[in-house]
């Protein structure tokens, strides 16, 4: 649907080729017509099958490479494996061997949506441009939040914060915060190897001995401070949401468990209605659900990812329109033209 709507924006038809999947669930690609020293936009959404898509792409833009494209540009609206960009304990950052992935296949430029964390375009060898949605979902708090002058930005946890105050400041709003054990800890796994133990060993370690063909001398063991365990103080919302419109902001709504214990708290706050403003509307599992049942007044998120079945099932799921940006994106590309027009009033934390 996007690749269409964007290619009517543009004034342009889409290009011949077919991807499908073998009996052995295997990824074809058969591009149909000539595209030798062409550039090549691919359009990939990322629908519930998350694998299946990336390795669509990855063999679309090697069949594109051999085929002697000139360059080949991915629009990714919704960049997959977005939250795997951090060390997770004994894991490993599985957004940096996609970004590698696809270099590899032949991809020599990108553009995305409000990557999760900004630092993801530093996994790239080729340029990303990261583009926001903002804008959009500004302009939609303006049009169609009646008396949003008397609502407040929320961030769900202190690690959305920036963001929200971003959205706070162009709109003139205030800005609260929530902030206990009731959040996502996402963050506690930063690291998160827990090596060294978090005790200390009391059970009178004398050192290490060295194998001599002389007297062994040991020396003195290695002894670690004693490590603190973490722990969040009793939940609490930082910032006044009595008698006002809630709007939390986020990048990303995926499993709705965390929105729904910030709705009913600040529901207990005194906000007598409560938005949810997200980029990317995965919503998995149960989430149309647990919003229709919960306190959430309404849920706006852009198209960069497919939900119309989520929409069929809970009527608070509201969608805003972002192909005109990337249509404007791939032209100024195309064309050699700046991008900054694109990123106005755009600000570090947005």
């Amino acid at each position: 649907m996007r690749g269409l709507s964007d290619g009517r924006r543009l004034g342009v038809e889409l290009g011949k080729s077919v991807v499908f999947q073998e009996s052995n669930r295997e990824t074809r690609v058969d591009v149909k017509e000539s595209v030798r020293g062409q550039t090549i936009f691919i359009i990939q959404t990322i629908p519930r099958d998350v694998n299946t898509a990336i390795m669509e792409l990855l063999v679309m833009a090697y069949a594109l490479k051999t085929s002697c494209a000139k360059n080949i540009i991915g629009v990714i609206p919704y960049f997959p494996y977005s939250k795997q960009c951090k060390m997770r304990k004994r894991g490993s950052i599985v957004c940096k061997l996609l970004a590698s992935m696809l270099a590899k296949a032949g991809l020599s430029h990108i553009i995305t949506m409000d990557l999760h964390q900004k630092e993801i375009q530093g996994f790239f060898s080729f340029p990303v441009d990261n583009l926001r949605a903002s804008p959009f979902l500004i302009q939609y708090i303006q049009e169609e939040i009646p008396d949003y002058r008397n609502a407040i930005i929320v961030a769900k946890s202190p690690a959305a914060a920036k963001r929200a105050q971003s959205y706070a400041e162009r709109l003139r709003l205030g800005l609260a915060v929530i902030h206990g054990e009731a959040q996502c800890s996402e963050s506690d796994m930063a690291d998160g190897r827990h090596s060294p133990p978090c005790v200390r060993n009391t059970t009178g370690h004398t050192g290490l001995e060295l194998p001599s063909g002389k007297q062994q001398a040991p020396f003195p063991g290695i002894e670690l401070p004693i490590m603190m365990a973490k722990e969040k103080p009793p939940i609490t919302v930082v910032g006044d949401v009595g008698g006002r419109i809630a709007i939390i902001v986020d990048d990303i709504i995926d499993d709705v468990g965390d929105f729904v214990a910030a709705a009913e708290i600040l529901k207990e706050r005194g906000a007598y209605k409560i938005y949810i403003m997200a980029t990317h509307g995965l919503l998995s599992a149960e989430a149309p659900r647990l919003i229709e049942e919960s306190a959430i007044d309404e849920v706006v998120v852009t198209n960069t990812v497919p939900h119309e079945v989520q929409k069929l099932q809970c009527p608070k799921i509201k969608t805003v329109d972002v192909s005109m940006i990337l249509a404007e994106a791939i032209r100024r590309i195309h064309n050699g033209e700046s991008m900054a027009y694109l990123f106005r009033n755009i600000t570090v934390d947005d």
